[in-house]
C-alpha cells in the first residue's frame, strides 16, 4: 500500500485546527488517517459514516455511506472493543438502505451477514415477507429459546405467526398456548396484560377454527368474554403498556389469508410483527389502498355485499397500518372503519359468519381503546352468531 505522506500531514493538521468540526469535515480526514493508524482512526471513521448515513435523506447517498461504513468495520480488528457493535450499526444501516431502493436480494445477503453476527431478528423478517416461512421459524424459534423464561409477546407471535404460514398449525397453536400461559400468569401475578390476553384468546380462536377445532376455538371465546366482562365491570386493576402495539398486530395478522401469497418476487408484510418491515413491502402494501378503495365502489355500485365487507376489512387493515399508531384521537380516528364492516356485515342476514367477524374486529378495537362495555357487547353478539 502506498501511503500519501502529504495527505496525511493534511488530515493531521486539519484535526488540530481550531473550532469545531461537523461530520461532513472529518470524514475525509478520518479516511486518509485510517489507512495509517486503523485502530485509532478506524473506529472513528465508522462512527462518522455511521453519523453521515442517519442524517442523509438521499436513498442514494445513504447506500453509499452505509457500504462503506460496512468495508470500515469489517476491517476493524477482530478483537478491537465495540467491533461487533460498530458492524452490526452498520450492517443495520446497510441492509435498511438497499431495501428502501428495492435491491432485495443484495439486502437479504447483508442481513444474512447480520445473522451470522448474532441478528438474526432482521433476517427473519426478510424470509417471512418472502414467504419462506419454515426457515423464518426456525430463526424466530431459536431467538425465542435465547431470551429469558417469560419469553417476550412480540417473540412468541411472531414463532407462531411464521409457523401457521408454513403449514404448521399445530406448531403454531402450541407457541401460542405458551404465550397465553404467560399472559395468563402476568395477569394473576401482577395484575396487568388483561386486554392483551382477550386480543390473545380471540385470536388462538381464530387460529382453531381455521383448522376446524370449532371445540378449542368455542372455549378460547368463552374465555375471552370472561375476562372481558370482569374488565367491563371492574376496570384494569393495573394499566398495561403498549396496548395499541399488541393488537395493530394480531388485527393485521388475522388478514393475512385475505392477501396474495408472499414469494420472493412479490413480498408481502411480515405479518406477526409490529416493526421492522423493509421499506419497499410497507410501501407496496399501502399503496394498494387506491385500488381496493376502487374496487370497494365497483362492488357497492354492483351490490355485491360478501365481496364488499372482505375488501372494506382489508382497505381497514391498511388503515390501521399506516395511522394506529397515532394515539391522538385513536378511536375517533379509526372507529368510522370498524362501524362500517359490521353495518355492511348486518346487511347479509344469511351470512353469520361474516357479521361475527365484523363484530370481533370492532369488539377488538374497542378493547383497545378502553372502552370495555361496549367491546363486550360486541363480542358477545358474536359468539352468539358462532354457536
Amino acid at each position: 500500500m502506498t501511503i500519501d505522506h502529504d495527505a496525511v500531514l493534511r488530515a493531521r493538521v486539519f484535526l488540530l485546527g481550531s473550532g469545531r468540526l461537523w461530520p461532513e469535515d472529518l470524514v475525509g480526514a478520518y479516511r486518509v488517517l485510517a489507512e495509517v493508524s486503523p485502530r485509532v482512526y478506524g473506529p472513528r471513521l465508522v462512527d462518522t459514516l455511521h453519523t453521515l448515513c442517519s442524517q442523509s435523506r438521499e436513498p442514494e447517498v445513504k447506500v453509499e455511506l452505509a457500504a462503506e461504513a460496512c468495508r470500515a468495520a469489517r476491517g476493524l480488528e477482530a478483537g478491537e472493543p465495540g467491533r461487533a457493535e460498530r458492524l452490526c450499526w452498520a450492517l443495520d444501516a446497510y441492509q435498511a438502505s438497499l431495501f428502501a431502493l428495492g435491491r432485495r436480494a443484495e439486502g437479504r445477503a447483508i442481513c444474512e451477514e447480520l445473522a451470522e453476527a448474532g441478528r438474526s431478528e432482521r433476517l427473519a423478517t426478510v424470509l417471512a415477507e418472502e414467504g419462506r416461512f419454515g426457515e423464518a421459524a426456525e430463526l424466530g424459534e431459536a431467538a425465542a429459546r435465547r431470551g429469558s423464561p417469560d419469553r417476550s409477546f412480540w417473540d412468541l407471535v411472531r414463532w407462531a405467526a411464521n409457523l401457521e404460514g408454513a403449514g404448521l398449525h399445530d406448531a403454531a397453536s402450541a407457541v401460542f398456548r405458551e404465550l397465553l400461559a404467560e399472559t395468563r400468569r402476568e395477569a394473576a401475578e401482577e395484575g396487568t396484560g388483561l386486554p392483551v390476553l382477550v386480543w390473545e384468546l380471540v385470536h388462538f380462536a381464530r387460529m382453531r377454527e381455521a383448522v376446524g377445532d370449532g371445540e378449542s376455538a368455542a372455549a378460547a371465546r368463552r374465555e375471552a368474554l370472561e375476562v372481558l366482562e370482569g374488565l367491563a365491570t371492574a376496570g384494569e386493576p393495573r394499566k398495561s403498556n403498549g396496548l395499541p402495539e399488541r393488537w395493530r398486530t394480531l388485527f393485521v395478522l388475522s388478514g393475512r389469508a385475505a392477501e396474495p401469497a408472499a414469494g420472493p418476487e412479490s413480498p408481502m408484510p411480515p405479518f406477526g410483527t409490529e416493526n421492522g418491515w423493509s421499506r419497499d413491502v410497507r410501501e407496496s402494501f399501502l399503496g394498494l389502498l387506491p385500488d381496493l378503495e376502487a374496487e370497494a365502489a365497483r362492488l357497492s355500485e354492483g351490490e355485491r355485499l360478501p365481496e364488499l365487507v372482505d375488501v372494506r376489512r382489508r382497505i381497514g387493515i391498511r388503515v390501521v397500518v399506516r395511522d394506529g399508531d397515532h394515539h391522538y384521537l385513536f378511536e375517533e380516528r379509526l372507529a368510522p372503519c370498524f362501524d362500517e364492516g359490521v353495518t355492511l356485515a348486518r346487511r347479509l342476514p344469511d351470512d353469520p359468519a361474516r357479521l361475527a367477524r365484523a363484530l370481533t374486529d370492532r369488539s377488538m378495537f374497542l378493547v383497545a381503546a378502553r372502552s370495555f362495555e361496549r367491546a363486550l357487547a360486541d363480542l358477545a353478539e358474536a359468539a352468539a352468531l358462532l354457536h
